[in-house]
């Protein structure tokens, strides 16, 4: 029988009777906010427990531990480098492995529907099944098949998406506005281009607490992987352009908000010639106008473009062909081919080039105030709006059965109707500790802790929560990652 994967949730409607209450740790200083004593939103019932630690005024630490072990391992078929496919391509690879003499099943998927992209069905081929103490057997099926000129890899089934009894560990952090007289604020690394770790990020911010922020581009030249994918305002200041329409999380001194974003940035010329600038601190594409600004960190691409160096109130101090360093108190907008020709005809050396810069908010279509308590984090995938769960996986950029149905380490935010912050971080990839979540269980945790709005932020190795100088949860790589960069939260 083929196996139906629907992303391993129960019913939330379980009754108090059947589920033993979570249970508290007593501690100096009783919480402000409490985890609900309803059943955990996932798994089998029973055994959740939670540990409460007071970390400031106003701010909680819970930590949640629920379920047990009870996965095992396979091996699974690699099909033109992945390990699902459609139909008839897995048939053909189960075939071929079961000519070669080993005997390979295809097991059917669903995919979950989200509210931006229709459920779907693939197929997977495994070959063999193995409890969570022999992973070494599922090693050497791997082995056994790469021989036989077969590619597969070892498979923890805990990640399928798969109905599962867990375990999970995972910290809440908890911040009510009411008590708490800080304020939060997003930032980048010691620059844009370099990746740096949430604790070192915290550490050097003075912040009580932090976790790390969205998504940096990997595909980029390696010195310059910390560039944020999406928007990232820090303290007023537009580090990064918006992928239109995209998550964000809006923070205002001790405010949070979550809503969608684009970004509209112009350069308008003395001469009276106006044109987009439609990127910030990353490589230029062809035809394109990229602005640096003193935080990017590394020298503008040497891609045969031409630059104007600004100073900070829009005279332009030089004209150069593309490739130079961004000094401090200065902005320098670099064009591609023919924006090159925009520079070369419209910055004139002692004119004023007038940048123009807004950020925004889709839901309201009114620009946000870029006032310097004012940061913005773009998302990974937005979760839950108005009290509902809503995965916009499409929209924000992860509409694949890897991001949507496997469950992975993730670091979330919400606010809940109060204006509370939350922040959550799912520990996962240690099979027999923790499994991580699906994004459709990650909004159903965030609906539960009570959020109104949520928004997945970086996850896998990326995920990291810092409290007081110390990494509280377990970074799946083990040892914390450098990002690009961080939610902090300063007393």
């Amino acid at each position: 029988m083929p196996r139906r994967l629907l992303a391993g949730l129960t019913v939330l409607a379980v009754t108090a009777a059947t589920v033993p209450a979570l249970t508290a740790t007593a501690t100096a200083e009783p919480a402000r906010w409490t985890v609900p004593e309803s059943a955990f939103p996932f798994g089998e019932p029973g055994e959740a427990k939670q540990k409460h630690k007071s970390v400031a005024t106003g701010i909680d630490m819970f930590t949640l531990r629920h379920g047990k072990a009870g996965d095992g391992y396979t091996a699974s078929v690699l099909m033109k480098g992945k390990d699902a496919a459609p139909r008839a391509e897995a048939e053909a690879a189960a075939e071929n492995a079961r000519s070669a003499g080993f005997p390979a099943v295809v097991t059917e998927f669903v995919r979950p529907g989200v509210a931006d992209y229709p459920e779907g069905t693939g197929y997977m081929v495994r070959v063999g099944s193995w409890p969570l103490d022999q992973r070494d057997k599922a090693a050497e099926m791997v082995k056994s098949l790469k021989e036989a000129g077969i590619s597969s890899k070892v498979d923890f089934l805990g990640d399928d998406g798969t109905p599962t009894t867990g375990p999970w560990d995972v910290r809440v952090l908890t911040v009510d506005p009411k008590a708490f007289r800080g304020s939060y604020h997003a930032t980048v690394g010691k620059t844009v281009a370099d990746r740096e770790t949430t604790s070192s990020m915290a550490r050097r911010a003075g912040a009580v607490a932090a976790v790390n922020g969205g998504f940096f581009n990997i595909h980029t030249e390696k010195h310059l992987r910390g560039e944020p994918v999406g928007v990232s305002v820090v303290d007023g200041k537009l580090l990064s352009e918006a992928v239109a329409g995209r998550s964000a999380l809006i923070l205002k001194d001790r405010t949070a908000r979550i809503t969608e974003v684009r970004t509209d940035i112009t350069a308008t010329s003395a001469d009276g010639e106006k044109t987009a600038v439609t990127g910030v601190n990353r490589v230029a594409r062809p035809d394109e106008l990229v602005l640096y600004t003193e935080e990017y960190g590394a020298k503008t691409p040497a891609d045969g473009g031409a630059e104007a160096v600004l100073d900070a109130g829009g005279a332009v101090m030089e004209l150069r062909p593309s490739g130079g360093k961004v000094a401090p108190g200065t902005r320098v907008l670099h064009g591609t081919g023919i924006m090159a020709d925009w520079i070369w005809s419209h910055a004139w050396e002692q004119w004023t080039v007038k940048i123009t810069t807004k950020v925004i908010d889709l839901r309201t279509d009114k620009a946000i105030p870029l006032t310097p308590d004012t940061s913005v984090i773009g998302g990974g995938v937005g979760l839950v709006r108005n009290g509902r769960e809503r995965v916009t996986a499409q929209a924000d950029g992860h509409a694949s059965v890897n991001m949507i149905l496997r469950r992975h380490p993730r670091t979330l935010a919400g606010v809940t109707r109060n204006g509370t912050l939350i922040l959550v971080a799912i520990d996962g990839r240690r099979p027999g500790t923790t499994v991580g979540a699906s994004m459709v269980e990650a909004a159903r945790l965030m609906l539960w802790l009570g959020a109104r709005q949520a928004i997945n932020l970086d996850g896998g190795g990326s995920s990291a929560m810092i409290v007081k100088g110390k990494v509280v949860n377990k970074p799946s790589d083990g040892a914390e990652r450098g990002v690009g960069d961080a939610l902090l939260i300063v007393p």
